[in-house]
């Protein structure tokens, strides 16, 4: 299970009794608000935000230019989509920038939620977007938070400035003093998580504040929480002011109440979310394409945006002739999975092709991302002539190739065979026929 497949699927059966009905009544555009109702509050929404929700969809959806048009259920459709963007923030809300670096980050959140590895992941986006950044260590009472936070730091490729267990002023005071000699223009700051939010925690956090100026005070919480999620951002916020949220853990088997709740009850946009354990597995949140998500109709625009970051115009070129040539390899196609595998959570990307959405369920959606090191290791264990001309593959070469990379005979067929397809596919296109299936 994963992102919202619960609330997707009640959607999707709820309209489906719309569809094909020509006209609606009353009646039945009631009936299917009580049954979303129903599915909102099951995905852990915030009682009284499906409470708003379900009035000004079934006024809007009641209104006589609906009841009499000819596609009702489409006009049904689109006010829930509507609502349900303007619910999460209505457009994507980006990072602020202090015109005078540096820019500080301040990231707080209870322990558990998934913090410290937040700091780095957003660090590792901004470092690609070309910024200065360096990670701060002002979480000393958690056992191996700082190292938590030099390993992450590593993995994003970016400073970890720690001074060990003293005061998190002082530390702070220490780094934006070394920031200034460095020319560091981010700054982000992994404060002190607990357990649950106390007296000591905020009058830290409000020091700290005080302190630093931050651009933006971003909490980090667990979206697999839910409501427990809008209470802690809530606390959070009355006491700190906060600028936006970061949902962590939207890959896994969510509810979706906390994403569907938060900025109505906070009036803070989410800015991010988390979807899956990498450093690359973070994404802007946009209200419209979660909306578009959580109705079953995917997220092609993020999609796109995936491809666009992990595959590079020269690789994009050269794909383009090798197609129009005809001289696609396995090379190339070894090529071809490794971007794919640089695009994050092949499960939650899976979500965003429309038709796909909200389908994908069990095994089905678990895409075994083991399988790319697998046939890696099968075209590895071939020779470069092998590998650009399979065709003359036979039995003998094939058993050989499965001893050298541990799999088994059948796996290796079934790679041919998926090459071959896909080459087919290629030389379809290069020879501009139509394709046998459509998007």
């Amino acid at each position: 299970m994963g992102l919202f497949d619960n609330l997707t699927d009640k959607m999707n059966h709820i309209f489906s009794k719309m569809k094909n009905r020509g006209r609606l009544s009353e009646l039945e555009i009631k009936q299917a608000m009580r049954e979303i109702r129903i599915a909102l509050l099951e995905a852990d929404v915030n009682f009284a935000v499906v409470k708003s929700f379900v009035q000004t969809v079934s006024e809007k959806a009641l209104h006589e230019d609906i009841l009499k048009s000819l596609s009702p259920d489409q006009q049904v459709i689109k006010i829930v989509k509507d609502e349900l963007t303007e619910l999460m923030g209505s457009k994507h809300t980006k990072l602020a920038v202090d015109p005078k670096p540096p820019t500080i980050y301040m990231m707080c959140g209870l322990q558990g939620a998934g913090k410290t590895t937040m700091c780095g992941k957003l660090a590792n986006m901004l470092r690609k977007e070309g910024k200065k950044v360096m990670l701060v260590a002002c979480d000393i009472y958690r056992p191996a938070a700082i190292k938590q936070l030099q390993i992450v730091g590593e993995k994003a490729k970016v400073t970890v400035f720690e001074k060990g267990q003293i005061a998190p002023t002082k530390i702070a005071k220490e780094a934006l003093h070394f920031a200034d000699k460095n020319d560091i223009d981010t700054i982000i700051i992994d404060t002190a998580g607990r357990l649950h939010i106390d007296e000591e925690l905020m009058s830290e956090l409000i020091d700290l504040k005080k302190l630093v100026k931050p651009a933006e005070i971003l909490l980090v919480v667990d979206a697999m929480t839910g409501q427990d999620a809008v209470t802690v951002a809530d606390a959070f916020n009355h006491q700190l002011d906060l600028t936006g949220v970061i949902l962590t853990k939207l890959d896994g088997d969510t509810r979706g109440g906390a994403a569907l709740s938060i900025k109505a009850v906070t009036g803070k946009p989410i800015k991010f979310s988390g979807t899956g354990e990498k450093m690359e597995d973070i994404e802007p949140f946009h209200p419209d394409r979660m909306a578009t998500r959580i109705l079953g109709m995917g997220d092609v625009l993020s999609l796109i945006e995936k491809a666009e970051n992990a595959f590079s115009q020269e690789d994009a070129l050269d794909l383009q002739k090798k197609i129009k040539e005809k001289s696609f390899t396995l090379n190339d196609y070894l090529k071809q999975l490794e971007s794919i595998k640089k695009m994050g959570n092949l499960g939650s990307m899976m979500q965003m092709i429309p038709g796909l959405a909200g389908k994908m369920k069990g095994a089905d959606a678990e895409i075994d991302e083991n399988k790319i090191a697998k046939t890696k290791a099968i075209i590895l264990s071939m020779t470069p002539k092998e590998r650009k001309k399979p065709e003359i593959l036979k039995a003998s070469h094939r058993k050989r190739i499965a001893a050298g990379s541990g799999a088994t005979i059948q796996e290796v067929n079934q790679l041919l065979k998926q090459f071959d397809m896909t080459k087919q596919m290629m030389n379809r296109m290069a020879s501009g026929k139509k394709m046998p299936f459509s998007m």
